[in-house]
């Protein structure tokens, strides 16, 4: 196998490693990555699935119009660096992409992208993970035939690390000490306190974990004596003592070794907090959330669809931007209410002047969704079989309704009645915006018979894998 060869397989392997555990964390995600292995090798870019289409004027200006200035400044910060050593560099903010970029004296520069899903808790461990990538590729790049299959693996499976990383980077530069919790072990025994029943019951409540410094600074409501404290990783006994705090605002303490007691004080600054809501959970350090958790995983999602494709519907319609932002307002807690309580509804909005005589309940007059009483009524509603109609206005024009239309080609059966009913009366009923939550989580928005949220531009890479180009050849379409 030739250098060239080599490289390329070096980066194709770290690529679709790092493809495969992203979709797995968050969605199905696409990377591309931006390099130039010496300070006077032209910068080259991989991008095998159209990435960084759209930031062609950037990358232009930052790399090329200015290339003297940038790799100038690259070079000053990498003199007399020793080898291994990967330097963060400003990264390039492009819309709707995380990066992390690196350089360090053995790989002059690398900049690695992938998407930032809208739905996710923090892009922070996101970007670790990228981080990762670039130090196994500096590593794999410049050695003589190292086992790169294994690069391929860690990236893959780095979601638990990546958190991890990310915490204890936080932690220490905020705290101004070395972590005195091993929080990857504590990032285990949370997913595996998940996946633990008792009485055919999941967890519920909040544990968290803090420094044994900062016990002594705790308000218990109680505390266990100290030769008798439950061991954290005996997991079954941990889940038992969850069911002393679920369903309030108690919280179980500990130091990362035992659980210390129970408090109803506030969490202190950097704790890592595990809230167990049943078949999920969500992972927070502090204040911030970091990530969820579900059927023994972490994901990036705040398990909320943020419903993007139906606000830029609203937003470009013929609606005022104060009527358009409160007819979303409305319609998405809804959405949500349904989501969470895992039943599956049928929202029709529908923009017509007037409104469409559609076959179910009609209620005279219209109720109006900015009423509490009323919006607590719509809600209900949204359980009863049928589609509700919901007006500009912000009102409920009527519930149970049916819809129906012409059969169309496209249609899903996997997804069942509800979802291709709402396709075919979207396929043949003009102004109308249907959204479609199943009871499993999945949210459709269908407007003129095409899920918008469905699409996507992300394929899998193959085993055969488009040439590298310079960027000059990546701009002019090479």
């Amino acid at each position: 196998m030739n250098q060239d060869s080599f490289n390329k397989l070096c980066i194709a392997n770290i690529l679709n490693g790092l493809a495969d555990g992203l979709r797995r964390y968050s969605n199905p995600s696409r990377v591309a990555l931006l390099f130039a292995p010496g300070p006077d090798d032209p910068v080259q870019v991989f991008d095998p699935q159209d990435l960084l289409l759209g930031h062609e004027t950037v990358l232009n200006e930052v790399f090329l119009v200015h290339e003297e200035r940038w790799r100038q400044h690259i070079g000053e910060q990498i003199e007399g660096q020793p080898k291994g050593y990967l330097i963060p560099q400003e990264n390039l903010d492009l819309s709707g992409l995380i990066a992390f970029a690196g350089a360090s004296s053995e790989f002059f520069y690398q900049v690695w992208f992938t998407e930032h899903h809208p739905d996710m808790c923090s892009i922070k461990p996101t970007e670790k993970w990228l981080e990762q990538a670039a130090s196994l590729l500096a590593h794999d790049y410049t050695s003589c035939n190292p086992p790169i299959n294994c690069s391929d693996y860690v990236v893959k499976n780095y979601a638990l690390q990546a958190i991890a990383d990310y915490m204890v980077d936080e932690r220490n530069s905020h705290l101004g000490y070395d972590t005195k919790i091993q929080v990857p072990t504590i990032l285990n025994h949370i997913l595996s306190i998940s996946k633990t029943k008792e009485e055919r019951a999941w967890a519920r409540g909040v544990l968290f974990f803090t420094d044994p410094v900062n016990i002594d600074t705790i308000n218990f409501l109680t505390m266990f004596q100290r030769n008798e404290r439950p061991v954290i990783s005996n997991i079954k006994h941990i889940r038992k003592l969850l069911i002393s705090v679920e369903r309030s605002n108690r919280k179980l303490v500990s130091d990362g070794n035992y659980v210390v007691g129970i408090t109803l004080a506030p969490v202190p600054e950097y704790a890592i907090i595990a809230d167990f809501r049943g078949d999920h959970g969500f992972l927070s350090m502090g204040t911030h959330k970091v990530a969820s958790f579900c059927d023994g995983n972490f994901y990036s999602t705040t398990r909320k669809n943020k419903l993007v494709e139906l606000e830029e519907l609203l937003l470009d319609s013929q609606l005022e931007i104060e009527v358009a932002g409160t007819l979303f307002s409305v319609v998405s807690g809804l959405i949500h209410r349904a989501e969470h309580s895992h039943y599956g509804s049928t929202v029709v909005i529908d923009m017509n002047d007037e409104p469409l005589a559609l076959s179910g309940h009609v209620l005279d007059p219209p109720l109006s969704l900015l009423d509490s009483d009323n919006y607590d009524l719509a809600a209900a509603f949204m359980r009863i079989d049928g589609a509700v109609q919901i007006t500009p206005d912000a009102k409920i024009r009527g519930f149970g309704c049916l819809l129906d239309g012409q059969s169309v080609t496209w249609e899903n059966m996997a997804r069942g009645a509800r979802y291709n009913s709402a396709l075919r009366f979207s396929a043949t009923t003009s102004k109308v915006i249907v959204v479609v939550v199943s009871a499993d989580r999945p949210i459709s928005i269908i407007y003129n018979g095409i899920e918008l949220n469905s699409i996507s531009r992300w394929k899998p890479v193959y085993q055969y894998m488009p040439k590298i180009l310079t960027l000059e050849q990546h701009l002019h379409g090479v």
